[in-house]
């Protein structure tokens, strides 16, 4: 027995450093599988590639995408709470990358790439400093937990796809860089009149429709267009389409696998966030059946920046080969996420959906409409601007717990 200690002292020493680092569904690295190469193409959040002839472009574009992981060894959440967000946080990532590509979408564009060891434009890591794990980030782990309790998920518990939609909602109201219209549309329903009064709130509720009238809609166009000193920003607000859905039961339909697909292949996708029971992914993009995902079950130390506002940023980039999973393997409790810059583009994005709507060998996971039904239509609901007081008990309603969808079926 004596001789094994010195083993088994080595051993513990060596999985003693390995969980500083990785969590059970990470201790996986050297079994990751190279990038297939298929004739299959590769959709990664709106782009076409091969991975024949693109396969460095590929890998460079998923990992110029935001990575946020398990962290430790933060400032306690709440002054008195966890310092590390393992085990619990990880579906609070995944809404952080989400909303991170959103934002690098916002200031950056798609075309953006991350080069390891280079300096990027000062806007990255102003979009950086935004999550940083300290409770006065617009997007830290703090804020999201805190924020959370109004939506009855204490410090340390678990979060559905829908729960961190509504807070990542609330908690854009205070980014003022980004000025983000962050959207959640419930009921499976895309209301267009409530996205366009959001995005464009210098609409009054008596022109709110104003938009349906061509003549008017002209003449409005033709306004701003020639008002070249007028930031675009200031006539639609960068919207953030967040869509929980449930597709199924215990497991996702495969009526709805085709649908899904064809969200990474919209030029305004920001993917999927979803997974596994209580094992959450970010999902950006997928090639033949398989899912091509980001796992945020890695623990890594806490970052701080540094006095210039720069970021140590190598580990907010994945840079081993990217996750896959097989697409019927998906919980059916999802959230779908699009980015649309402007007015245009989200004229085009519900075009692009009312295609896929009429397609008859895919099933439509929600329906888009120009305005709600009238007994649906309420002053909570209408009242778009961002009153908690107003929406706390509406975004309840929606949302008392994160199993709640209405079932999708043929």
């Amino acid at each position: 027995m004596s001789c094994l200690l010195p083993f088994l002292s080595l051993t513990l020493c060596v999985l003693s450093s390995l969980s500083a680092t990785l969590t059970y569904d990470t201790l996986r690295f050297a079994e990751f599988e190279e990038f297939p190469q298929t004739q299959e193409p590769v959709w990664i959040l709106g782009r076409e590639s091969s991975a024949l002839t693109e396969k460095d472009d590929i890998l460079c574009d998923i990992s110029s995408r935001l990575w946020f992981t398990y962290r430790k060894n933060f400032p306690p959440i709440g002054g008195t709470g966890p310092t590390s967000d393992t085990g619990w946080g990880c579906m609070l990532r995944c809404g952080q990358m989400i909303l991170g590509e959103a934002l690098v979408f916002r200031h950056l564009g798609r075309d953006w790439r991350w080069v390891k060891g280079k300096r990027q434009r000062e806007e990255y890591y102003s979009i950086l400093n935004a999550f940083i794990d300290k409770k006065d980030s617009y997007y830290s782990i703090h804020q999201i937990a805190q924020m959370g309790v109004g939506e009855g998920k204490s410090i340390g518990q678990w979060y559905g796809p829908n729960t961190v939609a509504q807070v990542l909602k609330k908690l854009s109201v205070f980014d003022s860089w980004s000025r983000l219209a962050v959207h959640v549309a419930m009921d499976n329903t895309v209301v267009i009149e409530e996205i366009k009064r959001l995005c464009m709130p210098w609409l009054d509720y008596a022109g709110a429709a104003a938009f349906l009238d061509p003549d008017l809609e002209r003449e409005l166009n033709g306004f701003t267009e020639g008002a070249c000193a007028l930031d675009q920003s200031a006539v639609w607000k960068p919207l953030v389409l967040l869509i929980p859905l449930r597709l199924g039961l215990s497991e996702i339909n495969e009526a709805y696998i085709e649908t899904l697909k064809k969200c990474f292949m919209l030029p305004q996708s920001l993917g999927v966030i979803g997974g596994k029971p209580n094992s959450a992914h970010y999902f950006i993009g997928y090639v033949g059946e398989e899912l091509i995902y980001l796992d945020p079950h890695t623990t890594q130390p806490s970052v701080e920046p540094c006095d210039d506002g720069l970021v140590p940023d190598d580990s907010y980039h994945c840079e081993h080969p990217p996750c896959r999973m097989h697409i019927r393997e998906l919980d059916p409790s999802i959230a779908v996420g699009f980015f649309c810059s402007t007015e245009d583009d989200f004229d085009d994005w519900c075009l692009r959906i009312r295609k896929m709507s009429g397609r008859r060998e895919a099933l439509p996971m929600f329906e888009l409409v120009d305005r709600q039904s009238s007994h649906f239509m309420s002053s909570d609901v209408l009242n778009l601007t961002p009153d908690f007081s107003d929406s706390d008990h509406l975004e309840r309603f929606f949302d008392s717990e994160d199993e709640e969808f209405e079932i999708l079926s043929l």
